[in-house]
């Protein structure tokens, strides 16, 4: 492997370290749910597909194969925290513990998650007044 090759997996090994790093500190600082959610979601995201890109590039000069599972990991990982951070986000919202965070919509409604009504239950069925032959 040349110097270059491994420069450029290190750079991207300390790049990826220090957004999840950044991610980390935001989620133990931030003041309110809402900006916690944002700052581990977006920021652990990049970092751990860095440190995949990082171990990808690793296997290809030495004549590696390529490591299909490493890219199935960085599929799955981008794939699914855009929307557990979506179903977190809207429990929120519907616990109400967002609280002024949320944005004006600007259409003279409320957000669509707010605009939700619970299913209304069905009515029971009429008791009859003589048992069923």
């Amino acid at each position: 492997m040349t110097l270059v090759v491994e420069w450029g997996i290190a750079a991207v090994l300390v790049g990826g370290g220090l957004f999840a790093l950044i991610g980390s500190y935001g989620l133990l600082r931030l003041p309110q749910a809402m900006q916690r959610l944002h700052a581990p979601t977006k920021a652990t995201t990049i970092g751990v597909g860095a440190a995949l890109l990082a171990s990808s590039l690793g296997d290809l000069p030495g004549g590696g194969a390529f490591s299909a599972q490493e890219w199935l990991v960085a599929a799955f990982l981008l794939l699914t925290a855009p929307i557990s951070a979506l179903f977190l986000a809207k429990t929120l919202i519907l616990r109400g513990e967002a609280g002024d965070t949320l944005p004006d919509t600007r259409t003279g409604r409320p957000w669509a998650t707010l605009e939700q009504s619970p299913p209304e239950p069905s009515p029971e069925p009429p008791i009859p007044d003589h048992p069923v032959k």
